[in-house]
């Protein structure tokens, strides 16, 4: 086990939160010391639309910083860089995490008009004289600007929400922290003006993946490879759930190496109506968006209805949010959403409610929307849960155009040497008939309007096989967070309901548009690892939605 001064050397402080299995929690706080090299950035927005000026707020404990500014896709494009700038050291509230981190401007930035819309890397680094230097990497995206000149086919929806969920920088993020009166909680608010985490933006090539990447042997201590090397390397251990560099940027990668030309957006332009959506043939999601609030749902269902389409490969729709203060700040009580958010006695607002999309309160089950529902998916490939699984998606309608041109065949088995199928999915109720999955619509899925194309085995609650580690997870916490919300309460009974379900791909018609949806955290891992079944679904998809 890494000691706590090896994480302080990172940047790092060691909190006193118990919650989880991986209970030792470390997060990232300025020490004040200038002889200690630290540097983080943030930014006054999300996002920003060309013409624009870009806010850069910075603790910087040298005498000097440098910043540099880069498009991130394929290719890298440098667009900015100064140095020379001053190094501050303002003063942080000790709830950074729900307030913000407060700090000055520092530098700005004027977006130059024709700039392309884009993912933004900023870098901002620290030297001491004697070799020792500091990084910090920052995110910004540029969307399209206003009008239909250039725009591109498809947009791509950035998951700034879930990186906000499990930003843990000053010193809680939705699951873990050092807020509440015994200062070892999560925060239910938390603040978009703070720095990402070590670990969002940028992550070396090696850095292990939530799911298991190794054959497994016999009667194994279940393992938890992501949290040590985090521990070890100096990043949060949050980067597997919420982050750009784990997940979206996979997808933009190979999108543009693949030629297709995307403008950008956020989760927060999607709630705030900034990009219209009508310009697009599609919607393009990719990874974890976990956290998604009534307007940005709103958004998607009018664009869908009235044409449009969602290619998502991602997984795990879960959770509401609300965002406060104009957008600064984002809320979300979760599974203490019935005891402690403020509207949920209050009949005009508790339809915003911050619990399981799914739960029985809110009515508006997650495939409404995308087709499949978080709450009947979950964990595959993780600690217990699945652990031996292929990692791939067996194949019932291989005669759907989804899979035009990959020689797929009923029963078999794609993305698996890849490991596409994890951590968390998404899944529906469903029965077998003559040899077809088919949803039951027990879930609130509409059954006339979805086809299931592919699936995998998924748990809620890990098998208990007596190995060490085994069955003490803080994952099966979330089997009682859906048996509370599907049926009221988590009695044994209805955690036996809850407790086994599935991912799929599934195809699904709503209004005038539609939506295929590979529900799984993973897939653009196919992309990455250029698995060819992986790759042509996605090309059919993408191809076929931007005609």
């Amino acid at each position: 086990m890494i000691t706590a001064p090896s994480l302080e050397q990172y940047g790092f402080r060691i909190g006193q939160s118990g919650n989880y299995a991986t209970d030792t929690h470390w997060y990232e706080f300025p020490s004040y010391d200038p002889d200690v090299l630290e540097v983080w950035t943030y930014t006054d927005h999300i996002s920003y639309a060309p013409g624009d000026e870009v806010k850069f707020h910075v603790y910087a404990s040298a005498g000097t910083f440098s910043l540099e500014i880069a498009r991130d896709g394929y290719v890298t494009e440098k667009v900015y860089e100064v140095s020379g700038l001053p190094g501050t050291m303002p003063v942080t509230p000790d709830n950074a995490y729900a307030v913000g981190a407060g700090w000055p401007v520092a530098h700005t930035w004027k977006i130059p008009k024709g700039q392309r819309s884009g993912p933004y890397v900023v870098t901002s680094r620290v030297e001491n004289g004697t070799g020792g230097v500091r990084e910090h990497h920052h995110l910004f995206i540029i969307r399209p600007a206003g009008g239909n000149v250039n725009k591109a086919r498809l947009l791509m929806l950035f998951a700034t929400s879930t990186w906000i969920a499990y930003n843990e920088w000053g010193g809680a993020n939705f699951y873990q922290g050092i807020a509440g009166d015994d200062q070892k909680s999560f925060s239910p608010k938390l603040s978009i003006q703070r720095p990402w985490h070590r670990g969002c933006v940028r992550l070396p090539e090696g850095a292990p993946h939530a799911s298991h990447e190794r054959e497994i042997p016999p009667n194994w201590a279940v393992d938890i490879p992501f949290f040590s090397w985090a521990m070890g390397n100096g990043y949060s251990k949050w980067y597997v759930g919420g982050s750009y560099a784990e997940y979206d940027s996979l997808l933009v990668k190979w999108a543009e190496k693949e030629g297709y030309r995307l403008d950008y957006m956020t989760q927060h332009d999607l709630h705030f109506g900034t990009v219209n959506l009508d310009d697009y043939q599609a919607v393009v999601i990719a990874g974890h968006d976990e956290y998604w609030s009534t307007a940005m749902r709103d958004a998607i269902d009018a664009y869908v209805d009235g044409g449009g389409r969602v290619a998502r490969f991602g997984g795990n729709f879960f959770w509401q949010i609300r965002l406060e203060e104009k957008g600064n700040t984002q809320v979300s009580y979760k599974f203490l959403a019935h005891e402690q958010d403020p509207v949920r006695d209050n009949p005009e607002k508790k339809h915003l409610l911050t619990c399981v999309w799914d739960d029985r309160v809110l009515g508006r089950p997650g495939a409404l929307t995308m087709g499949l529902n978080g709450t009947r998916g979950l964990y595959a490939r993780m600690g217990a849960m699945v652990p031996r699984h292929s990692g791939g998606f067996t194949v019932y309608r291989p005669n759907h155009w989804v899979f035009a041109g990959t020689d797929l065949y009923y029963g078999d088995v794609f993305g698996a040497d890849a490991g596409i199928f994890g951590f968390e999915v998404d899944g529906l109720s469903y029965t077998f008939k003559e040899g077809l999955p088919y949803p039951t619509g027990e879930d609130g899925a509409p059954v006339d309007q979805i086809e299931i194309l592919a699936m995998a085995p998924a748990v809620t609650l890990e098998e208990d096989h007596g190995n060490p580690l085994s069955n003490v997870w803080w994952l099966n916490e979330d089997a009682r967070i859906v048996a509370k919300a599907l049926y009221g309460d988590d009695s044994p009974e209805n955690l036996r309901k809850v407790r086994y379900s599935s991912g799929m791909v599934v195809h699904y018609r709503r209004g005038r548009g539609e939506v295929v949806n590979a529900g799984s955290c993973l897939w653009s891992l196919g992309l990455k690892r250029r698995d060819a079944f992986t790759e042509r679904i996605t090309h059919n998809v993408l191809r076929r939605f931007s005609e």
